[in-house]
């Protein structure tokens, strides 16, 4: 069965985005990462929420721009919205509600992961108690301000536990 999978690439100080959503600072970090490359193949589905699937793409202006891993991956996306577009994309499958969204995902992944993309559909997910495992990929630069990796205002702690073999990998604790 699925597994879901949070995997991120952030900056040194914790942030996935710059201000404003910019992704634009993880160009110069986005070649032949090890983690991600070993990852690719293990992927069966995304979940995505809808501001991270119509945000900044890093790969604007190339030929990866729009597609998942710059291109590197291709499969069902399940974006979690309750606004769906009025012309769909292909191979997306627009959801209104998180647990039905979970579901399918996993269904599309079969024994494959479902990759989580976006902290807020993280965030929800390991709400819900529905995240296994988090990849975190750290690029060396400080960006000072955008989106954490994870914040929960009020604070709350969620237990993560070495995943063998890996210092970035975590398996959640539940």
């Amino acid at each position: 069965m699925a597994k879901l999978l949070y995997s991120v690439t952030m900056s040194a100080d914790g942030f996935i985005t710059g201000p404003n959503g910019d992704m634009q600072w993880m160009r110069p970090y986005l070649s032949a990462i090890p983690e991600v490359d070993e990852l690719i193949p293990q992927i069966g589905s995304i979940l995505v929420g809808r501001r991270s699937h119509d945000g900044d793409d890093p790969h604007k202006g190339d030929e990866g721009e729009g597609k998942a891993f710059g291109g590197g991956w291709d499969g069902p996306h399940f974006v979690v919205t309750h606004r769906p577009p009025q012309l769909p994309e292909p191979g997306v499958t627009y959801v209104d509600q998180l647990p039905k969204a979970i579901a399918a995902a996993k269904e599309a992944a079969g024994d494959r992961y479902v990759n989580i993309i976006g902290a807020d559909i993280a965030r929800q997910c390991l709400a819900a108690g529905e995240v296994d495992e988090v990849l975190l990929i750290v690029a060396p630069v400080f960006l000072g301000d955008g989106t954490r990796v994870f914040e929960e205002p009020g604070g709350r702690t969620i237990r993560l536990r070495p995943h063998p073999g890996s210092n970035l990998r975590f398996d959640v604790l539940r």
